[in-house]
Parts: structure tokens; C-alpha cells; sequence
């Protein structure tokens, strides 16, 4: 089984016509500017995965500033999670700031086929980024549901992009020790914070932290995971391709490239993300 555990998707209207939202948002409006930036519906990701080898993509949704906009993203998620459910899992979003945050997790999380986590958080971007209090709600409806959180990561060091954004390991870190319990993803190989595990107070710290590889190629050596394995358990590294920003079927060859044992790449490719979904078989 491979599970690609970080994809976005969005609902055929913003498809259909960015423009209203590049100036509404402007994290939006950093990402998707460009013609190169593509926008993929659920249809797209289903044609992606059947020609290249996906079982299952967990869609993640955006952080959008304005509540209503979250609301809308997840209807369209949950919407193609039921329509699909055994390709598709929905990770939806909210803006913990706005009335009615609790309000829309718990409609999330008690859906005909339910949101199974929540992300992709961009605190930064939507104003609550070290603010940690500001998702207690969420914690208190996500937290007995199990549903995990994925957070974009950004790192300190290294080359500007567009979306990159303020998330790097302090500020992650003070998360993890916000909500110790709280299963968490880091996404793109946690802005490199795992490397501190090598410090045995962050290694209990992100006991239940797992990273993703979105877009690793594009910041990182294949080297990386070498070092990762090194500090880092690797039955808490998930394969992501971030699509529609990398190919999948280029993002699974690339992985299956790198210095790890056999079985090692196989579990980061499906068996971690079966484990942490609950998914048939794991």
C-alpha cells in the first residue's frame, strides 16, 4: 500500500477562478499567483493516483484567514472523502480565531464520512502562530477523537520560496510542548526540527510527533534521510508528494532512491501512515 499523506485539493470553483482569492487571502495569494501554480479538484487527484500507484491520498486542506472560505474547503473535501472513501481521506481546516471554531471541528469530525485529522495548519499565515491557546477549542474536540493535526514547517535557514513562511523548529517545538499529547505531523520534514531529537528532552518531546516528505527534493539532498534515521524514528516519517506542486509517481521514484533499507522506504511509503490512520490491514 502507498499512502501519500499530503495532497491539496480544492474545491472546482477557486479551480474554476482564482482570482477572487489572491487578494483575500495572502497566503493564497503567495502560493497560487502564478499560471505554473496549479490548482488540482478531487478528480484530478483520483486520475493522478490510478496512473501512478496511489491507493490512498489524504487530502489536507488550506488555511484560509476568513472562516467562511475554511467551511467551504472542507464541505468540498468531506464531500469527496464520502463520494470516494476508499481512495480519499479528508483533513480539514479552521480558523481557530473565528466564532464558531468548535462549532465547525465537531461538524468536521461527525460527518457522514469524517474528517480524520486536521490540517494543513498555517498558524503564521492565519495569525494565532506561537498563540497557542488559540486551539484549545480545536484540541478539546480533536483531542478525544484522535484526529491529528498536520502544520506546515518552514526552515530557518536556506533559500526564500513563496509560502514558506515563519513555522520553524521554535516555534514547532513550543507546539509539541503545548499539547504533548496531541499527535502531530510536521510537514516537510519538520522545517528540521527532528534533528534536535538527537537532545534527549526534544526526543520526549516529539514522542508523538511525526514528520512528512512534502517536497523534499525540492529543499533537501537525498542525504537528509541518512541523518533523519540517525536521531529520528523512522516509523514516524511519512511519504507526502505535496501534490499537485510535485508529481506523485515522481515523488514515490524519488523516495525509493534514497539511502534507506528496503523495508524502511516501504513503511515510510505506506505502513507508518496505515498505522497512524487506523487503515485496514496496518
Amino acid at each position: 500500500m502507498i499512502v501519500d499523506f499530503h495532497v491539496h485539493v480544492f474545491p472546482a470553483a477557486v479551480k474554476a477562478d482564482r482570482t477572487p482569492y489572491l487578494e483575500h487571502d495572502p497566503v493564497f495569494g503567495a502560493l497560487y499567483a502564478g499560471d505554473k501554480a496549479h490548482i488540482a479538484t478531487a478528480e484530478d487527484l483520483l486520475r493522478s493516483m490510478d496512473r501512478c500507484g496511489i491507493d490512498v491520498s489524504v487530502m489536507q486542506g488550506f488555511g484560509w484567514v476568513d472562516s467562511d472560505l475554511c467551511r467551504a474547503h472542507n464541505d468540498a473535501l468531506l464531500d469527496a472523502a464520502a463520494r470516494y472513501p476508499d481512495r480519499l481521506i479528508a483533513y480539514c481546516t479552521i480558523q481557530p480565531d473565528a466564532p464558531g471554531a468548535r462549532e465547525e471541528a465537531a461538524r468536521c469530525l461527525t460527518a457522514a464520512t469524517p474528517a480524520r485529522g486536521f490540517g494543513e495548519l498555517r498558524p503564521d499565515g492565519q495569525g494565532y502562530g506561537g498563540y497557542w491557546e488559540a486551539l484549545a477549542p480545536l484540541w478539546e474536540t480533536a483531542g478525544p477523537a484522535g484526529a491529528p493535526l498536520l502544520v506546515h514547517a518552514s526552515e530557518p535557514v536556506g533559500h526564500r520560496y513563496a509560502g514558506k513562511g515563519r513555522m520553524t523548529p521554535g516555534l514547532l517545538y513550543t507546539l509539541a510542548l503545548a499539547y504533548p499529547e496531541w499527535p502531530m505531523v510536521f510537514a516537510h520534514l519538520g522545517g528540521g526540527l527532528p534533528f534536535y531529537a538527537a537532545m534527549p528532552e526534544v526526543r520526549d518531546t516529539l514522542r508523538n510527533v511525526y514528520i512528512d516528505t512534502a517536497a523534499w527534493p525540492l529543499l533537501y539532498g537525498p542525504e537528509v534521510f541518512t541523518a533523519l534515521a540517525a536521531v529520528f524514528d523512522t516509523g514516524r516519517i511519512l511519504f507526502a508528494s505535496d501534490y499537485p506542486l510535485q508529481a506523485q509517481d515522481r515523488s514515490v521514484a524519488r523516495l525509493r532512491a534514497v539511502p534507506l533499507p528496503g523495508e524502511v522506504i516501504d513503511a515510510i511509503l505506506g505502513g507508518n501512515a496505515a498505522r497512524l490512520l487506523g487503515l485496514a490491514g496496518a
